[in-house]
C-alpha cells in the first residue's frame, strides 16, 4: 500500500463490532485462558493491543521491521544511546536537538562513553573520524536547527564497513517525506510529539529498526520491558488518529514553508533563511535524491540580536513557543530554548546564534503568516 493509505489504515484489522476507529484497551493486565497460555498479552507494560497497533503502523510506514512506541521522542533516543557500553565510540552530528546533546554529555558521557560531533554533511569527515571501537553514528537530517542535510546512504555505508549502527533522527521530516531505513539506516527516530501527531498535544517518541531479530533489537525489547518508558494505551489511540492526516498535513506544511522560505530571502531585515528546498542550499540536490519533500522548518537570521528579541513579543498570530511540527504555526529562538545547554564550541562550529529563529509552519494561509511576520519584523 502506498503511504496515504498506510497513514489512513495502518495495522488496522475489524473486530467483531466492525469499529472504524482501532478500540481503545485501557487493561493493566489481561486474563489468561489457563496455565501456560495466552492471548498474546499478559501485562500493560510488555504489550498493550492499542500500542501494538500504533507500533505496527509506524513500522508499516517506514518500512521496518519493529518498532516501539515511548512516552517521548527522547526516551526513543535513550534507547539508541543505552546501547552503547563503557569504552565506546559514537560519531553525533554536530548540529542536533539540544536534548540529545544534553543527555550524551550530562548522562551517558559520566559512563566512559565517548561522544565525538562532526558535521556529518561532509561524509569525508565522518570517515576519517571512524575508530575501532565507534558503535554508533547518530545524526539529524534535516538537522535542527540550521538544515544540514547529510548523505543517509553514504554515512549508513561509513558505518557497516566499520562494524557500527547507523541512528537517524527523522523528526523534521516523517517517513512521508524520507524513509532513512530504506536508505540503509538500522534504526529510524522520531519525537512523535511534532510531525507524527501534528496537534500540539501528545508528547511521544517512536524507535523503528530495520531488522527485528538483530542483537539491538533483542535488547530494546529487553530494556523496554525491563525500564518501562511504553506509551500510554490514551496516547497510543491519539497517535493512531493523528497518523491518518499525517501526509495531507505535512504536504500542505511543506508548500507553505516554501513560500515563507522565499518570502523570507526578500525581507530587507533578514540575513540568511535556512530550507532545504531553496535551490541555494548546499544540500538541495541530496535532499532531493533522498525525501521526496523538504518539510515544514523553516530557519532564519534577522540582522541583530535585538529584532529577533523583539519579534517574539510581537507575534500575533504565530506563538512564540516550543516545539514543531503541529498545525498551529510556531516561532522559537533556539539559542535561549531547544539548545539553550549546547556547548559554546559547538554553537559557534554550526553558526547558530542569537540572531537566528526557529519556524515550525502550520497550516494557517501563506499570506496571513507573512502578514504576521512582516509586523514583527518592523524595526
Amino acid at each position: 500500500m502506498k503511504d496515504f493509505t498506510l497513514e489512513v489504515h495502518g495495522d488496522h484489522s475489524y473486530d467483531s463490532t466492525g469499529a472504524i476507529s482501532e478500540p481503545i484497551y485501557l487493561s493493566a493486565t489481561f486474563r489468561h485462558p489457563g496455565f501456560g497460555q495466552s492471548t498474546g498479552y499478559d501485562y500493560g507494560r510488555v504489550a498493550n493491543p492499542t500500542r501494538a497497533a500504533l507500533e505496527k503502523s509506524v513500522a508499516l510506514l517506514e518500512k521496518g521491521e519493529r518498532c516501539w512506541a515511548v512516552s517521548s521522542g527522547m526516551a526513543a533516543i535513550n534507547l539508541a544511546m543505552i546501547l552503547l557500553e563503557p569504552g565506546d565510540h559514537a560519531i553525533l552530528g554536530e548540529d542536533l536537538y539540544g536534548g540529545t546533546v544534553r543527555l550524551t554529555q550530562e548522562i551517558y558521557g559520566h559512563y566512559g562513553i565517548s561522544f565525538e560531533y562532526v558535521n556529518t554533511a561532509d561524509t569525508k569527515l565522518v570517515k576519517a573520524k571512524m575508530r575501532p571501537k565507534t558503535r554508533l553514528i547518530f545524526l539529524e537530517t534535516p538537522s535542527n536547527p540550521m538544515m544540514t542535510v547529510s548523505d543517509i546512504a553514504a554515512i549508513a555505508k561509513i558505518a557497516h564497513d566499520g562494524g557500527a549502527i547507523l541512528a537517524v533522527d527523522n523528526t523534521f521530516l516523517s517517513p512521508h517525506f524520507q524513509k532513512p531505513l530504506v536508505l540503509g539506516a538500522d534504526m529510524v527516530i522520531h519525537s512523535g510529539t511534532k510531525y507524527l501527531c501534528g496537534h500540539n498535544d501528545v508528547i511521544a517518541g517512536f524507535l523503528t529498526v530495520k531488522d527485528g531479530a538483530s542483537k539491538e533489537a533483542e535488547r530494546i525489547e529487553m530494556l523496554v520491558k525491563s525500564e518501562g518508558p511504553n506509551l500510554s494505551s490514551m496516547d497510543a489511540w491519539l497517535m493512531l488518529r493523528s497518523l491518518k492526516t499525517l501526509g495531507v498535513r505535512v504536504e500542505r506544511q511543506a508548500e507553505t514553508a516554501l513560500k515563507i522560505a522565499r518570502w523570507l530571502q526578500n525581507q530587507p531585515q533578514v540575513t540568511d533563511v535556512y530550507y532545504p528546498g531553496l535551490t541555494n542550499h548546499p544540500g538541495y540536490s541530496l535532499q532531493h535524491r533522498q525525501a521526496i519533500g523538504d518539510g515544514g522548518m523553516v530557519s532564519f537570521k534577522v540582522k541583530s540580536a535585538e529584532l529577533a528579541k523583539n519579534m517574539l513579543g510581537k507575534l500575533k498570530l504565530i506563538a512564540f513557543a516550543e516545539s514543531l511540527g503541529g498545525v498551529e504555526s510556531l516561532l522559537t529562538y533556539p539559542i535561549a530554548q531547544t539548545h539553550a545547554q549546547m556547548p559554546k564550541e559547538l554553537i559557534t562550529r554550526t553558526g547558530l546564534d542569537d540572531k537566528l529563529l526557529r519556524l515550525s509552519v502550520g497550516l494557517e494561509d501563506a499570506e496571513d503568516l507573512e502578514s504576521d511576520l512582516l509586523q514583527a519584523l518592523k524595526e
